[in-house]
């Protein structure tokens, strides 16, 4: 997207900001407003609170893996108990009760696994808004369930077939969508990326993943976890999770990215959707392919908190690759039951390799969506 006009709002350090066309600046200015807004009238949190419990199905609970990794003990925070499989709900939810609130009739939506496409047709489905998903033809072909699904649920479903036809070009076009009918229109960003203040909004949405993974481990344990362990793609959920411990100096934070998709760990400052933080490009700032078995980390940028954090020392940041991926995707499957979506199998398998004995996973999602790109390896 043409950077057309840059705003000095810095969220997160060096990172964060607005990047984007002129146009784009009231309705930013507009959704900055309604969040504030939100925030500060009881009657928001208290209908989130009651959508959490009664629709969404929250808290999830905290599992401990008992035979995934002898000689450690890793408890899972179970997001993929969360209506529609997946932590993308709460998001979805927040948002769209926020854009009701601004008095828009439609949403539009990225979607790369395809489970925020799912959670934003959910919503929709829920409060009568009409619904755009915005999805490359690679995800679709790879991630058909879910595309069935946002059908099924009354979302128009549009294929990207630019570039490598992934979550980067859907964005993309959910961008440009976005601008066109900006009026009538709220983007659900799917992720804590995009421009201020998108990344703030999720991640405040997404952290009651870690207050509740926190006050649940206290009473499984009698303690904090000595690491916690997230994938990271654009990076909600890791988010989401290590906003619990944020605080607590002795709790490791590690995100996991795929090897082939390491923003953090190979990428460089850069600004890609709107926003700065750290991306795949080349010296001349061009953003580079990204590519992973997981849809949901198949991204060439990240949200620019993970950026400050990595920056600060306060988390860190490694890659797990592909076939590590399916082992862990595999083997937590086989010693307990539980399918796993392959986007926190990336966690999984580096949670195995951790110099920890008591460690915590966000398991963001279930694996039904991934069956058939694992079966057929």
């Amino acid at each position: 997207m043409t950077t057309r006009s840059e705003s000095t709002t810095r969220s997160f350090g060096a990172y964060g900001g607005r990047y984007v066309p002129e146009t784009l600046i009231p309705a930013l200015d507009e959704l900055t407003a309604g969040w504030k807004a939100a925030q500060a009238d009881p009657t928001f949190a208290d209908e989130l609170d009651r959508l959490a419990t009664s629709y969404a199905g929250r808290p999830t609970p905290l599992t401990l893996a008992e035979r995934f990794a002898p000689g450690r003990r890793i408890y899972l925070k179970r997001e993929d108990l969360l209506h529609t499989g997946a932590h993308k709900l709460n998001n979805a939810l927040g948002q769209a009760v926020l854009a009701q609130r601004l008095g828009k009739t439609r949403i539009v939506a990225e979607t790369g696994a395809g489970q925020h496409g799912v959670a934003a047709a959910t919503v929709c489905a829920r409060f009568g808004l009409e619904c755009v998903v915005y999805m490359g033809a690679e995800d679709m072909r790879r991630q058909r369930p879910n595309v069935e699904r946002m059908e099924l649920l009354g979302a128009e479903v549009r294929t990207v077939e630019l570039g490598t036809k992934t979550l980067k070009e859907a964005t993309s076009e959910a961008i440009r969508d976005w601008i066109t009918n900006v009026e009538s229109t709220h983007y659900l960003i799917g992720s804590c990326v995009g421009p201020h203040p998108y990344p703030e909004i999720v991640r405040e949405l997404q952290s009651v993943i870690g207050s509740e993974a926190r006050e649940q481990f206290l009473s499984a344990e009698g303690r904090l976890p000595e690491a916690v362990v997230a994938c990271v793609g654009g990076g909600s959920n890791a988010i989401g999770i290590f906003a619990g411990f944020l605080d607590d100096a002795d709790v490791q934070l590690v995100g996991v990215e795929a090897e082939e998709a390491a923003s953090l760990v190979t990428g460089r400052p850069g600004v890609l959707h709107g926003a700065r933080s750290s991306v795949l490009a080349d010296e001349d700032g061009q953003i580079l392919d990204a590519h992973s078995i997981s849809a949901g980390l198949d991204y060439p940028g990240v949200g620019p908190e993970h950026a400050f954090l990595r920056d600060s020392g306060r988390a860190e940041y490694t890659t797990v690759g592909d076939g590590e991926a399916v082992d862990a995707f595999r083997r937590l499957a086989w010693t307990d039951g539980i399918i796993p979506a392959l986007e926190p199998s990336h966690a999984l398998a580096h949670a195995r390799a951790l110099d920890a004995e008591l460690v915590l996973v966000c398991l963001s999602g279930r694996g039904d969506k991934d069956l058939a790109e694992v079966l057929g390896r």
